[in-house]
């Protein structure tokens, strides 16, 4: 196969559009840059619909195009370049528990990211994202999860009241320590008809939080006991979604 040695050539053309997230929303589309994404993509049986290497090497197969490594750099949003980037389908489901994390108005991609990558090593089933979320498939996003945006499925939400099984607010200094919430609903000492079938977490932004109007809609409150002030919503849903997880019998958490 020619390799790619134009950074005029039409392909490639396209493919800097997908940095911009209306290009991304149109077309349905996002990139995955870095061999480590690739080969998670690969993994989570997810092929790519365009794939672009530097030449001489074999990431991603026989499906990826040569690409010149000047040409390439041209073409990624990382300062140093990529090895390789893939195009993929976005994709979106409706939210589901046993254990689904809702973010609302978490508008850091890196934080996004960083949540899915939670979300797959803690076993939740389901990331749904309401109300002034950042683009998971944005570049930033997309790396901060380090492939598990191939693994974990998303949803977008607009109400509350889409979301599966009982709800947990997640809010700084209020309600009960989240592990004594995650035993109550979910731990061996919660008898099992009182147990709900499904659970999400609601994380707001690190600055602003959970709308009032959406935590009083909700069964349960929960904060995360620290000796500073807060955590960033990242931070806050991976050490909420440990505890939940915790000795549960719900959730895998190997």
């Amino acid at each position: 196969m020619i390799a790619i040695t134009s950074t005029h050539n039409p392909r490639l053309k396209e493919l800097r559009k997908l940095a911009r997230r209306r290009e991304r929303d149109r077309r349905g589309l996002f990139l995955a840059e870095g061999e480590d994404l690739v080969a998670a993509a690969i993994a989570a049986g997810r092929p790519a619909l365009e794939g672009y290497r530097m030449a001489g090497t074999a990431i991603g197969g026989a499906g990826f195009n040569d690409v010149d490594p000047d040409v390439l750099a041209s073409v990624s949003t990382l300062g140093s370049g990529a090895r390789a980037i893939g195009v993929y389908e976005q994709r979106w489901a409706g939210p589901v528990g046993p254990l689904c994390v809702y973010l609302y108005g978490v508008g850091d991609p890196g934080n996004i990211g960083t949540v899915i990558r939670s979300a797959l090593a803690f076993g939740a089933s389901c990331v749904a994202l309401g109300p002034g979320c950042a683009d998971p498939h944005s570049p930033k996003a997309v790396r901060a999860s380090m492939g598990a945006i191939f693994a974990v499925s998303l949803a977008r939400v607009g109400d509350v009241s889409e979301l599966p099984g009982e709800h947990c607010a997640l809010v700084a200094g209020a309600g009960k320590p989240i592990r004594q919430v995650a035993v109550s609903t979910a731990g061996a000492q919660a008898p099992a008809k009182a147990r709900p079938s499904a659970i999400t977490l609601l994380v707001g932004a690190e600055r602003e939080g959970l709308p009032e109007e959406l935590v009083a809609a909700c069964e349960h409150v929960a904060h995360i006991p620290i000796h500073s002030d807060s955590l960033n919503a990242a931070m806050a849903a991976t050490v909420a979604l440990y505890e939940m997880t915790r000795g549960s019998t719900r959730v895998p958490t190997s």
